[in-house]
């Protein structure tokens, strides 16, 4: 992969990375501070669906933090861009669709439909 191409993606994930986790910083301190005291049953139910759907958004940004991080722990090593299982370059055309990916779409394909043959 070219320099320019591999700053391109080091600048998007580590853009990227800062906004995912200001949103986590910030959610923090709304759950911190939203000590809320509902005595209607109805209100406390809402507020406890969308803290909770909240707190399933972060859990899944905490994944992707991770997945960006070691992205970026590639490109330092000089292995980002480079399928897992092949050791084939993935297509720049992938790594902007998806700048997370460890797989080349052929790969990722078998993978996918093992996963859809055995059900996990």
């Amino acid at each position: 992969m070219k320099d320019k191409d591999l700053k391109y993606f080091k600048d998007l994930l580590s853009g990227w990375l800062e906004e995912l986790l200001t949103h986590a910083d910030s959610t923090v301190n709304g759950l911190r501070d939203s000590d809320e005291n509902l005595p209607d049953p109805l209100d406390r139910a809402v507020f406890d669906s969308e803290r909770n759907f909240t707190l399933r958004i972060r859990d899944r940004e905490s994944m992707l933090i991770k997945k960006i991080r070691k992205s970026l722990q590639d490109i330092e090593e000089h292995v980002y861009g480079i399928c897992e299982s092949c050791g084939e370059d993935i297509a720049i055309e992938r790594l902007k669709a998806r700048p997370v990916t460890r797989h080349c779409i052929r790969c990722k394909t078998q993978i996918e439909a093992r996963e859809k043959l055995t059900g996990t």
